[in-house]
């Protein structure tokens, strides 16, 4: 069953300057929209409400705090019906920050944050060949973060 949205312009203008800076104020964010702070309110309840908005995330800068290794797994399965059952146990590995079930030659792609190689080989090593139904893994450290971005919702 599908539900439909009750979202305007407002609301997609709210979603995006929250995205941009979701530290404002309401009543700053209010003033900018030309609205109230209580208007900015009643519509993030609204937002919420409607599972548009999942809470509100600080921004880390995970390199500065240490971690050096950003790596991206690639994740064949035995068979793909295991998804479920894998995808349980990657969660429990706290390291991995990203999980996606994919199309194309892997069935699961991870995103892992290290301090470093050696905590790298461990995640690898002890933890990810040990769950039962991962057939192999391929491993792809980043060099560099390029963009990290949301997605414009208003156009």
């Amino acid at each position: 069953m599908t539900t439909s949205l009750n979202i305007d312009k407002l609301d997609l203008q709210i979603i995006q300057a929250m995205m941009e800076d979701a530290d404002i104020s309401y009543a700053d964010l209010g003033k900018k929209l030309f609205v109230s702070g209580g208007t900015i309110h009643v519509r993030m309840k609204k937002l919420e409400d409607q599972k548009l908005i999942k809470g509100k995330k600080l921004s880390v800068d995970f390199k500065a705090m240490g971690y050096d290794v950003i790596a991206f797994i690639g994740i064949y399965l035995e068979k793909s019906s295991l998804y479920d059952n894998v995808a349980k146990e990657l969660k429990k590995i706290s390291e991995i920050v990203r999980l996606n079930y994919t199309t194309g030659n892997y069935s699961i792609f991870a995103e892992i944050i290290c301090k470093d190689i050696q905590q790298l080989k461990l995640v690898l090593h002890d933890k990810l060949q040990n769950i039962k139904g991962i057939e192999r893994t391929e491993t792809f450290i980043s060099l560099e973060e390029s963009l990290n971005r949301n997605v414009q919702v208003l156009h």
